[in-house]
């Protein structure tokens, strides 16, 4: 079975040029890169859960997560501005493509009452976002392990020009995008 890397290029490139018409290789868009979002809002002054949190999505992303802060005060949250607020993993290349993999081939097909990612998930910049409410359906996370359970948010940016090409580009990748038809259901 091919890898995510190889598919687009044996697969996906041939396919785009031949439904968009592109000249060249390199104008067929492509993932620049995937930003990983896990909020710890409900988590602030426990030091413990933002460590586990820590932990878990350096485990899924093999990438150390950085803290977001906030970037102004908001009182009725109890938030000040420059507040750790979230923690967030920019993947690029080889763990980029590693975990998509994961996430597509893994990841996905474990979540429950999962019926595809809906077309409206993809901007018309083309990016595609999706929210996982539970960490656990990645296999690096042991169920024995867990003591909290905690959602995050997966980005995936391509510089693709129109909306479209980032849809067709997304299902010959292997996404598992809910067509408009499909999401009437």
């Amino acid at each position: 079975m091919l890898n995510l890397r190889e598919k687009y290029k044996k697969e996906v490139i041939p396919a785009m040029r031949e439904r968009f018409g592109y000249k060249n290789d390199l104008a067929v868009p492509k993932i620049e890169k995937v930003v990983v979002n896990a909020g710890i809002g409900k988590f602030l002054k426990d030091e413990k859960a933002q460590e586990t949190i820590i932990n878990d999505l350096a485990k899924i992303t093999g990438q150390k997560p950085v803290y977001t802060l906030a970037r102004k005060a908001i009182s009725g949250f109890k938030i000040r501005k420059g507040m750790k607020v979230g923690l967030k993993v920019t993947l690029r290349k080889k763990r980029m493509y590693d975990f998509l993999d994961r996430l597509i081939h893994v990841a996905i097909p474990r979540i429950r009452d999962f019926r595809g990612i809906p077309e409206k998930s993809i901007d018309k910049e083309g990016n595609l976002s999706i929210g996982i409410k539970e960490h656990i359906i990645f296999p690096e996370i042991a169920h024995e392990d867990v003591k909290l359970i905690f959602g995050f948010e997966v980005t995936i940016v391509t510089n693709a020009k129109t909306r479209e090409e980032a849809i067709e580009l997304f299902k010959l990748l292997g996404f598992p995008i809910k067509t408009g038809a499909d999401s009437r259901r």
